[in-house]
C-alpha cells in the first residue's frame, strides 16, 4: 500500500509510448491504429502526465495507418492539453517520420536516419516466366481499370500512369502533414520532399527535427531529475511469447527487416 502525504507535490509524470517496427504490416505485432488506440488512450489519460513521449524506431509502412495513428496522437494531445515529444532511435523514415511529425518537438541521436518524405510502390513481373512455362493468365473483369498492374501480365503504360496519380496524391498529403506540423521551422531546401534521408544534424538544419538529444537527459533537464517515467507499448501476441509464430507473422518479420535494410540498418 502506498501512502500519500497531503500537500506534498509529486514529481512530474511523463508517459513513454514505444512505436517500434514497420507500420500496417500483416503480422499481429505490426504498428496499426486499432492496436495502438488503447495504448495511446492510457498514456494520455492515466495519472495526468506532464508530457507524452513517443519513442520511435520505424522505417515506415502504410500511409493510411501512419495518418490514423498521427491523427489520434494529435486529438489526444489537444483534448488533454498534453505536449508530445518524439525521440528517434535508429530511424524515423517515411511513415515513421509521419509519426514523429505528429509530436510538438522531435529529438534524435546524431546518427539517426530521418526523412524519406515520399511514397513508394513496389511489385514484380512474372509474365515472361509464365510464358516460358506454357502458362496462360486469364482475367475477366467488368470495368477497364479493375485489373491494374497485374504482375502476371506485361506492364501497361496506362496502369502505370494511374498509379503515379495515386502516389502523387498520397505524397501531397504527406507534404501537407509535415508543413502543417513543422511550419516555419522547415528549410526551403529543394530536396526536402524528394524522399531523401539525412542523419540527424543535417535533418536539424533542414528543420525536420528540433535537436540532438536522448530521452532521459532531455526530460531531466526539462522536468527535473525526480521525474517519473511510465512506459506503454503494444503487447506481444500470446503464442509468440513461447516461440510459436504463425507463417503470417514470419513473413511480416521478413518484410519488416527488408524495410529497415533500405536504410542500412
Amino acid at each position: 500500500m502506498t501512502l500519500r502525504l497531503p500537500f506534498v507535490k509529486r514529481a512530474p509524470l511523463v508517459a513513454v509510448v514505444r512505436l517500434s517496427g514497420a507500420i500496417g504490416m500483416a503480422g499481429r505485432g505490426s504498428l496499426n491504429d486499432a492496436a495502438l488506440a488503447p495504448v495511446l488512450e492510457r498514456a494520455f489519460k492515466k495519472g495526468k502526465p506532464a508530457a507524452v513521449v513517443l519513442e520511435i524506431n520505424s522505417p515506415g509502412g502504410s500511409p493510411v495507418q501512419s495518418a490514423l495513428i498521427g491523427a489520434r496522437i494529435r486529438r489526444l494531445a489537444e483534448e488533454h492539453k498534453v505536449p508530445v515529444i518524439a525521440f528517434v532511435e535508429d530511424v524515423a523514415a517515411s511513415g515513421g517520420y509521419w509519426l514523429a511529425a505528429s509530436a510538438d518537438e522531435i529529438f534524435a541521436d546524431a546518427s539517426s536516419v530521418v526523412g524519406s518524405i515520399g511514397v513508394i510502390s513496389a511489385g514484380f513481373g512474372a509474365h515472361v516466366f509464365m510464358a516460358r512455362q506454357g502458362l496462360e493468365r486469364r482475367v475477366h473483369t467488368a470495368g477497364e481499370s479493375k485489373s491494374m498492374l497485374d504482375p502476371f501480365r506485361p506492364e501497361n503504360k496506362e496502369d502505370v500512369a494511374r498509379l503515379k496519380v495515386l502516389l502523387n496524391d498520397i505524397h501531397a498529403n504527406f507534404i501537407d502533414h509535415v508543413t502543417e506540423r513543422r511550419g516555419q521551422k522547415l528549410s526551403d531546401e529543394e530536396k526536402l520532399f524528394t524522399g531523401e534521408v539525412w542523419l540527424a544534424r543535417r535533418a536539424q538544419a533542414l528543420g525536420l527535427i528540433d535537436g540532438i538529444g536522448h530521452l532521459k537527459p532531455v526530460l531531466e533537464e526539462r522536468f527535473g531529475k525526480t521525474l517519473r517515467l511510465r512506459r506503454y507499448g503494444m503487447k506481444r501476441p500470446f503464442l509468440s511469447r513461447f516461440g510459436l509464430s504463425m507463417a503470417e507473422d514470419a513473413l511480416a518479420a521478413v518484410e519488416e527487416r527488408a524495410q529497415f535494410a533500405r536504410f542500412g540498418l
